[in-house]
Formats: C-alpha cells, sequence, structure tokens
C-alpha cells in the first residue's frame, strides 16, 4: 500500500496520500482545497547503499522541501505527467 505525492494544480498545495490500489487514484483531492485539479509527482526512493558506489560529487536531481506529513522528496522529469 504505497503512499503517493500530489501536488494541487489550483492551491499549489503539495500534499501525500496513502492509497490502498491503484484504482483509488481518481478519487484523490487537494487536502487543502478538496480540489480534484491534483497531479501526480514522481517520488524518489530512498536506499541505503554500503560502500563507495561511484563519485560523491555528482549533483543530485532531487529536490526537498517541507510538507504537512513530514519531508516530501521528489524529482520532476521533462516530460512526465504532460
Amino acid at each position: 500500500m504505497p503512499i503517493y505525492e500530489f501536488k494541487c494544480e489550483d492551491c499549489k498545495t503539495e500534499f501525500e496520500v496513502f492509497l490502498k490500489n491503484k484504482e483509488e487514484l481518481g478519487s484523490v483531492e487537494c487536502k487543502n482545497c478538496k480540489s480534484k485539479n491534483v497531479k501526480r509527482l514522481m517520488s524518489v526512493v530512498n536506499s541505503i547503499v554500503s560502500g563507495s558506489v561511484g563519485s560523491s560529487d555528482k549533483p543530485r536531481i532531487t529536490e526537498s522541501h517541507s510538507c504537512p506529513s513530514g519531508t516530501c522528496t521528489h524529482i520532476e522529469l521533462p516530460g512526465y505527467g504532460d
């Protein structure tokens, strides 16, 4: 049962929703303004890797910010969700 991240296209609020199955995606509404005009964001999976893999000076492509349920981390890829 995954947690999905969304952004309201009306009030620009970002929020997370815990859904039991993908069929519930169509019923998601903004927690702030109750609009159904929401866009699903691509979430980043956090993982722990032991040892050194690659260079540590590579730029990060994630964005972290504060949201009502904690700290949300997501990336926005060109063409995703358009």
